[in-house]
């Protein structure tokens, strides 16, 4: 395998691709991030980082506090937007025409047309050079109860969200195993499905072998 070799970047794809609201109900804005993640358990804790010319990064400086939004792909057009659009000039949520809903531990909006708010309190601002890293812990999450199934959990597969991939949108694709699958005991039906499985291949091998063997002839 003969691999390209470019300069340093930020090539770690794809990302989460969120909608971060913040400010107050009266007065809020939100931005468009995809520089986020989980950075603990215990506390539950996340980050965002913002570049400092951003309209939302002195806003949450000093509010210490903001919302994660996910989005999914009937978001994906004013996720873009928000992302492009500076709050010091527009009302997102007016010209979106997403709707503000109120927080229960935080006191910015937020965005009720996202399957899943997450709360959160800045902890710490660490400045990283082109952007601020704010550090925060996971107060509370917000699902909407449409995406929980019968049995009280989430279901991800419902929402249709997006994630961010060098510069481009792309919806989720279908689950192709869960966590520990490849350490999990293999119950009896499941070694009989795959002994069928395996039974199956070497009955068409021979089948192949005899087809060719008689062309040959």
């Amino acid at each position: 395998m003969s691999r390209t070799i470019w300069k340093s970047g930020t090539f770690l794809y794809p990302l989460p691709v969120v909608m971060v609201s913040c400010g107050t109900m009266e007065k809020s804005n939100i931005i468009t991030v995809a520089w986020t993640g989980i950075i603990n358990t215990d506390k539950p804790m996340c980050y965002i980082s913002i570049r400092k010319e951003r309209h939302s990064h002195n806003i949450i400086k000093n509010t210490k506090e903001f919302a994660i939004n996910l989005t999914n792909q009937e978001l994906a057009y004013a996720t873009d937007w928000c992302g492009v659009k500076t709050g010091a000039k527009v009302d997102k949520f007016a010209e979106m025409k997403l709707t503000k809903e109120k927080a229960k531990f935080i006191s910015c909006p937020l965005i009720k047309e996202s399957p899943v708010a997450i709360e959160c309190k800045v902890k710490e601002i660490r400045n990283l050079g082109s952007h601020d890293m704010f550090i925060a812990e996971i107060i509370s999450i917000d699902a909407d109860e449409k995406y929980i199934d019968k049995n009280g959990a989430f279901d991800i597969t419902k929402c249709n969200l997006i994630t961010y991939s060098n510069g481009k949108y792309f919806t989720l694709g279908k689950q192709i195993g869960k966590f520990g699958y490849s350490v999990q005991k293999v119950t009896k039906n499941k070694k009989k499905v795959q002994n069928n499985n395996t039974l199956k291949r070497k009955i068409s091998k021979k089948k192949d072998k005899k087809t060719t063997f008689k062309n040959k002839r």
